[in-house]
């Protein structure tokens, strides 16, 4: 590693956490974005200014009119900067996941958290989540786990797209399951137990990856339909290519749900974002969690200790963090959009967005700590049965 300060993007098993500059092999990895005009039109010419510049794409990010370039040195990137045709160059960033599995279960249980959210309540209605498409941008999901793999419905991998998106650290199934565990008497049963899943594989099997691999599964979500995206992921810092692609995916109508963070402090990013969700993660007493983030982003809060879900192969593991608190409001999000839009329809195009699908969420949200708004728990506790009603 180069002594070049740079951001580590850290799933929310953990604290945010920092690190060196993340350098490729013989080179520098950056995001660039290209001023409008350059953006898209022409590869050639994006091609071209790179090489001259003694490096070479890796691949586009349409979503933010940008590239993940290589570079051979911080010399060519501080000449990249200076160039007329560009408008930024962001650090691409490291991202982390971490989890322990424990033996496997033969009994359906109803996790601690799906029946506090009330969830149990709204599948005797019908509402199940099927067919709404919920992407789990993380470490993939376990595409053989008998409570899993008859709700995936597809995915991709953004770190190597010449590989599965199958999972093979486990963060990724553990959030999947909270959100769309089948209701098959094994195992656990998740919040929208028919909802489709997409793995969205963006980090590894050593639980590290890029900051432009989630961008583009920001962009995969997207290009293809997804209702709801969660990601369980986050970063200490500000990086305007992760802000912009968040908003193009909103704008696509993507519902964004991310963990608030487990610093205990200031909430992370995605989840800060005003595009996004953030959610911050209770105890069994409906007490803040300790290692929860908080402050003004905070907009809901739901589940986050020791929540028992699907896991890598066909394991189940307890795990602890916000990571655990956002995929309840995602699963939550997904029964909302399955039920009609009615007097939330601000536009009145008889269709749910996501402003409206927050607005839901966050009316029907049981009210803890100080009345109405407040750091903690945002606008409550997460109710799924409250917001489909």
């Amino acid at each position: 590693m180069k002594n070049i300060n740079y951001l580590l993007l850290v799933a929310f098993v953990s604290s945010f956490l920092n690190f060196s500059p993340v350098v490729a092999e013989g080179g520098v990895r950056k995001i660039v974005v290209w001023k409008d005009g350059v953006s898209g039109s022409d590869r050639g010419e994006q091609d071209n200014l790179i090489k001259k510049h003694g490096g070479f794409k890796h691949k586009d990010l349409d979503i933010i009119g940008g590239s993940v370039v290589l570079l051979s040195n911080e010399t060519a990137v501080n000449l990249l900067k200076k160039n007329p045709k560009v408008l930024r160059v962001d650090d691409d960033v490291e991202v982390l996941a971490l989890a322990k599995p424990v033996s496997i279960q033969a009994a359906q249980v109803l996790p601690w958290g799906v029946d506090r959210i009330d969830a149990d309540l709204v599948w005797p209605t019908g509402n199940n989540a099927n067919p709404i498409k919920v992407a789990v941008i993380d470490t993939g999901i376990s595409k053989d786990h008998p409570d899993l793999k008859n709700n995936i419905k597809g995915g991709v991998n953004t770190i190597t797209s010449r590989k599965g998106w199958n999972d093979d650290n486990g963060h990724g199934s553990h959030v999947a399951g909270i959100i769309g565990a089948l209701n098959n008497t094994v195992g656990v049963v998740g919040v929208a137990p028919l909802v489709d899943l997409y793995a969205v594989k963006v980090l590894g099997a050593n639980g590290s990856g890029y900051l432009s691999d989630v961008i583009e599964g920001l962009q995969w979500s997207a290009t293809n339909g997804m209702k709801v995206a969660n990601m369980s992921l986050g970063t200490s810092s500000n990086i305007q290519s992760f802000h912009d692609a968040v908003i193009a995916a909103r704008n696509a109508g993507v519902t964004l749900v991310a963990a608030a963070g487990n610093s205990g402090a200031a909430v992370g990013f995605p989840a800060a974002y005003p595009e996004v969700i953030a959610v911050s993660a209770t105890d069994s007493n409906n007490n803040l969690a300790s290692f929860s983030s908080r402050g003004p982003e905070v907009d809901l809060a739901a589940p986050g200790v020791s929540i028992f879900s699907t896991y890598k192969g066909t394991n189940y593991a307890t795990l602890s963090g916000t990571s655990m608190a956002s995929p309840h409001v995602a699963g939550s999000a997904a029964l909302v959009l399955n039920t009609p839009v009615g007097a939330y329809d601000l536009d009145a195009d008889g269709l749910w967005d996501p402003t409206e699908v927050q607005n839901k969420l966050q009316d029907r949200a049981g009210d803890l700590g100080a009345a109405g708004f407040d750091n903690l728990f945002g606008w409550g506790l997460v109710n799924a049965y409250q917001a489909v009603q």
